[in-house]
């Protein structure tokens, strides 16, 4: 299995994206390979840092452009072809590699990943999902940013490609589905809202336990929470904002006394680098999304995702999923 990585995407780039390769070879199965894609000169340069590296396992893929932030995401595929982002996603298309990590322009990722991968059937829009922690297991969320204007039957959609994710990747054999709303009762929220809990909970596919507030989340009472994009964007930034606060907090309060305190545990816990990437799910492949100051754990958690979702086949169980009798949208 070959995971193709954009090695030009972070902000720290090739030097996290070879160091996080090269952490997932030595973790997972030897079966795995990565395909760094990007300026060649300034990959191989940063590869003679590592002079044990599994290199029979590591492989280059010249592509000399880079998509920055001035660059329109919808134009890339037609302005910048020689970039790491569409090259990379061509060679899963091509079906030289099996999925594709990119912390690169998260624009740009999901509107060249749209193009080339093209939509599952039965999905209109393709989401992004992003783990969130909680007090339990973590949640995934979607849409964390993907679509900012929906109507019911996405999110329908959303909660079967959350389910699907949640059971592949996750491990949860039989996940519960949550609507993210501003009360618990069905006729909460505005048109939005309670028609998609109508779809929701006719779908006799989901495990849907209803609406769920912003504080329910924290607490573990699902594993997949549902929402459009402008609202999945706000919780997410939010949660990322009180981890922030929360390490700071308490490195300032504790001042080296951690007592009795595992420090380390509570940053892992709150650290987004343990969970991977973000999928966006509902295309013809899989296409991780990083956060642009990812360190190396981060991209070498994000491989792992993506080899675990090519593993269980988990493409293959969204079209399935779609492709389901439910209740008519």
């Amino acid at each position: 299995m070959r995971i193709a990585l954009d090695a030009m995407g972070t902000d720290h780039a090739p030097a996290a994206e070879v160091a996080g390769a090269i952490g997932a070879l030595q973790e997972l199965d030897p079966d795995i390979e990565v395909v760094l894609v990007g300026d060649r000169s300034l990959i191989d340069a940063e590869l003679s840092r590592y002079p044990d590296a599994p290199r029979d396992r590591l492989h280059v893929v010249h592509a000399p452009d880079r998509v920055t932030a001035a660059d329109s995401p919808a134009s890339v595929i037609r302005r910048k072809p020689e970039s790491s982002i569409v090259v990379g996603l061509k060679l899963q298309k091509s079906g030289e590699a099996a999925a594709f990590v990119s912390a690169g322009s998260t624009g740009a990722v999901m509107a060249t990943s749209m193009f080339t991968l093209r939509p599952l059937p039965g999905v209109d829009r393709p989401a992004i999902g992003t783990i969130l922690p909680t007090s339990m297991s973590p949640c995934v969320m979607l849409d964390a940013g993907a679509n900012v204007d929906c109507k019911p039957h996405h999110l329908l959609q959303f909660a079967r490609l959350g389910r699907v994710y949640a059971q592949d990747v996750m491990g949860r054999p039989e996940p519960r589905v949550a609507l993210l709303n501003i009360g618990e009762e069905p006729e909460k929220g505005d048109e939005l809202a309670v028609e998609a809990h109508r779809l929701l909970a006719a779908d006799e596919t989901l495990n849907f336990v209803g609406n769920v507030e912003g504080r329910d989340i924290i607490r573990g009472v699902c594993d997949v929470v549902v929402c459009d994009g402008f609202v999945g964007n706000v919780v997410l930034k939010f949660y990322e904002s009180v981890s922030h606060f929360i390490i700071g907090l308490l490195q300032k309060e504790l001042k080296g006394d951690e007592s009795g305190i595992n420090l380390h545990d509570v940053f892992r816990f709150l650290d987004y680098t343990e969970y991977g990437g973000a999928p966006l799910l509902g295309v013809g492949g899989v296409s991780i999304i990083c956060h642009g100051e990812s360190p190396p754990r981060a991209i070498q958690n994000a491989v792992a995702v993506a080899a675990q979702a090519v593993r269980t086949g988990l493409v293959r169980h969204q079209a399935q999923a779609h492709s389901e009798p439910s209740q008519e949208m």
